[in-house]
């Protein structure tokens, strides 16, 4: 522990600014993943893939993406690499995404690789339910504790005029499957849009009533492709007001400083609520994630250009010392919050 603080400190000089808070502050995280704002990245999001089984209209066009070629893309071990260094710095949670993550062949070998890392305590998953029922016991024996499963409709004829694809009864299935393994909560993804779900917001209440989920209906947000436009979005606000009509009693919940959600509960009722308000009242102050993609690039902000390849470092030799100079750099440029996107147009 020694050697790694003088190591620590040594690197420090490289990064001046951030360096002299840590020192002022004396904060007991890695200085490399601690950014000039005081910010502790203790969670990773790792994508697996590209490729996605549904073309929901909010995320990408009919026609599909470009892919990047399989020989750009993360090797399963070039990840566990990656993650191996990040919670060796102190990551504690790891999320795998896509694409759709379940698509890659080897992602239950992934999951019991990534369980092996001492010191990680989430391994965790955001999938389209598409393959969940097949693949969920292989994944919970192999070590995964968390699941977010995305369902943006409980209307089947809609479930397909929103993805472009058919499998509505293959993700409910997924989602009792995950109840029935002990996942606790299973937390469901529903991206709220005016004109297209904004009405179903009760149903997915209720939803919670015999169910232990967590239903986290998320902001419309911005994205390559899905033609964004305010008028989609439906606050944070106006959602709790209609759900609010119908169960006043509605209680929130306390949450963690880095959560990205306000929780609340129906009293008696199994499950929860959630709002993730990225739009209206952004979480920038409390962000603990950094992401990589499925080709190797560090992001440290979502909605942010600004990436560095570890992919290519890696393959060029990069001792696990400079990858951690080159990590600790990067997150040393992250900014307050990213610039523009909370900036409502005038009505």
């Amino acid at each position: 522990e020694k050697s790694c603080f003088l190591f620590c400190t040594k690197s420090l000089r490289h990064l001046s600014e951030r360096g002299r808070f840590l020192l002022q502050h004396a904060v007991p995280f890695s200085a490399f993943l601690t950014d000039s704002f005081g910010r502790q990245h203790n969670y990773l999001r790792i994508s697996l893939t590209e490729k996605c089984n549904l073309r929901c209209q909010y995320c990408m066009p009919e026609e599909g993406v470009q892919l990047t070629p399989k020989s750009e893309l993360l090797t399963a071990q070039e990840i566990i690499t990656l993650a191996r260094l990040f919670v060796k710095e102190g990551v504690e949670k790891i999320r795998l995404t896509g694409g759709e993550p379940l698509i890659r062949p080897d992602v239950v070998d992934i999951v019991g690789q990534l369980y092996k890392l001492e010191g990680l305590k989430t391994i965790a998953v955001t999938t389209n339910g598409i393959n969940l029922t097949r693949l969920l016991p292989r994944l919970k024996e192999a070590g995964l504790n968390a699941i977010n499963i995305s369902l943006d409709t409980l209307v089947p004829a809609k479930f397909e005029f929103i993805v472009r694809r058919k499998g509505f009864h293959k993700v409910m299935e997924g989602i009792h499957k995950a109840t029935e393994l002990g996942y606790r909560p299973v937390k469901v993804n529903c991206v709220v849009m005016r004109g297209f779900n904004e009405d179903e917001l009760l149903g997915f209440v209720d939803f919670t009533k015999d169910l232990p989920l967590d239903v986290r209906f998320i902001e419309y947000m911005p994205f390559d492709g899905n033609k964004w436009n305010f008028k989609k979005m439906v606050s944070y606000k106006e959602m709790l007001d209609t759900i609010k009509q119908q169960w006043p009693e509605l209680e929130k919940l306390t949450c963690e400083t880095s959560s990205t959600a306000k929780s609340y509960k129906v009293p008696h009722f199994q499950g929860q609520i959630s709002f993730i308000t990225s739009m209206s009242e952004h979480f920038c102050g409390s962000c603990n994630r950094l992401r990589i993609t499925a080709d190797g690039n560090l992001k440290v902000c979502l909605f942010g250009n600004s990436e560095v390849s570890l992919r290519d470092h890696l393959r060029s030799g990069a001792s696990e010392e400079e990858l951690v100079q080159i990590i600790g750099a990067a997150v040393g440029r992250k900014k307050k919050q990213h610039a523009g996107m909370f900036m409502v147009p005038e009505k």
